[in-house]
């Protein structure tokens, strides 16, 4: 077995590249992770691939690096595209090598959308003659979280399959679960996956030593747990790059919000969604425009929680983003006509900052958290002239004079 220093350089006996594949469920810390290594000066040799689920792709936008090597997978989940889109992107790459248009590439790391089966991957990276002899499949990373993935494991196929395939397990968001919670986890993984390795990532940061160069798929030998996976799926499709689908109910759509957001509003109204929407909501991602900022601001929610939002350093140039409108994706199961106009007619009818803290009272807002931000004020509706703000009649009983 090669030491972990050559194979995390890309240097191999068969001159292959050793290609990762990054893979969890909805939210669970991913794109964290893979921001805080492709900070490292060591990942600069790093190509990264980001697939994204739905019609309008954020989580790209989420990570710092932006180069040549930072491919863009929008096609749909990757382990449903993987032939089209996965492999033309590798042949690319290698292409673009052999010419010499961009430095060789030592390492490429493959992020998979919260849904993906990540089997059909590794079966392409073993059996496509043209991608196994010049990429090799060095392991599958799943991310974990340590909240909430009991929960998912119980109800998601995906989730099940991120963790049995997995080489190793990488735990998220550890603070935040309790002794109880980590240890009937740690059962829950170790029924599911005895043989991979365990890791907790501290504010989503692990060393790549640790993570990459397993060379777990270097002679074509997978683990028992990759092999039942694999020949249970080739038994049931007629090609091996198709994927079992994802449960029938799970779905996506995107709200464009046309004009620049009042935060509280905002906020208000996204709880109030969490909230009314529970059980059906698995995750909703985006970048918004507030009112009075000139930078977007990223939010996340997973389940009814919503995470910190981030203030991105400034709109995107190029593709759907560009026009600085706000755009959230919405995935969930059962999300039928009804819940998506639902959502639409809220976002649609943002309340103003003092309805939103009158709202905001309701105990167990989900995006309580966001309204501690430091944001600006809404403006309110009213004239201004050199000498006097004439406020609207709403906020008092006498009309505004000069």
């Amino acid at each position: 077995m090669m030491d972990k220093k050559s194979d995390f350089s890309g240097e191999n006996a068969c001159g292959r590249v050793p290609v990762t594949i990054l893979t969890g469920f909805l939210g669970s810390g991913k794109t964290t992770l893979l921001n805080a290594l492709t900070a490292r000066p060591d990942m600069a040799g790093v190509a990264v691939f980001i697939n994204e689920f739905g019609d309008v792709g954020i989580d790209h936008h989420l990570v710092e690096r932006v180069d040549d090597t930072l491919v863009i997978l929008e096609s749909g989940c990757l382990c449903c595209t993987v032939q089209g889109d996965l492999i033309g992107a590798l042949m690319r790459l290698h292409e673009r090598m052999s010419r010499r248009e961009i430095a060789p590439v030592s390492q490429v790391l493959i992020e998979t959308t919260g849904l993906a089966d990540p089997a059909p991957v590794v079966r392409a990276l073993m059996e496509d003659r043209l991608i196994s002899a010049r990429f090799r499949c060095d392991g599958v990373l799943t991310v974990v979280d340590a909240e909430r993935a009991r929960a998912q494991i119980a109800r998601h196929r995906e989730a099940r399959v991120q963790v049995s395939l997995a080489d190793r397990l990488l735990l998220s968001k550890c603070d935040l679960a309790s002794h109880a919670e980590r240890t009937a986890l740690e059962r829950e993984l170790e029924a599911l996956n005895p043989t991979a390795p365990r890791f907790v990532l501290h504010h989503g940061e692990a060393d790549p030593e640790v993570l990459f160069g397993g060379g777990l798929y270097v002679s074509g030998q997978t683990p028992t747990a990759v092999t039942g996976w694999l020949s249970g799926q080739r038994n049931a499709v007629k090609s091996v790059f198709h994927c079992e689908p994802h449960s029938g109910k799970v779905s996506s759509f995107v709200v464009t919000l046309d004009e620049a957001a009042g935060w509280r509003g905002f906020a208000v109204t996204m709880g109030e969604i969490l909230s009314r929407w529970a059980g059906r909501l698995l995750r909703v991602k985006g970048l918004v425009s507030v009112a009075g900022l000139d930078q977007p601001v990223a939010v996340q929610c997973v389940d009814e929680a919503a995470y910190a939002p981030v203030r991105l350093a400034a709109w995107p140039e190029s593709g759907p983003l560009a026009d600085r409108r706000g755009r959230l994706v919405f995935i969930g199961e059962d999300l039928d006509a009804h819940v998506e106009a639902d959502i639409r007619a809220r976002l649609a009818a943002l309340p103003g900052d003092r309805e939103a803290l009158r709202r905001a009272t309701v105990v167990g807002l989900p995006t309580r958290i966001w309204l501690g931000e430091r944001m600006p004020l809404t403006p309110r509706p009213g004239l201004v002239s050199d000498a006097f703000i004439i406020q609207p009649r709403i906020l008092g009983e006498m009309p505004a004079r000069i």
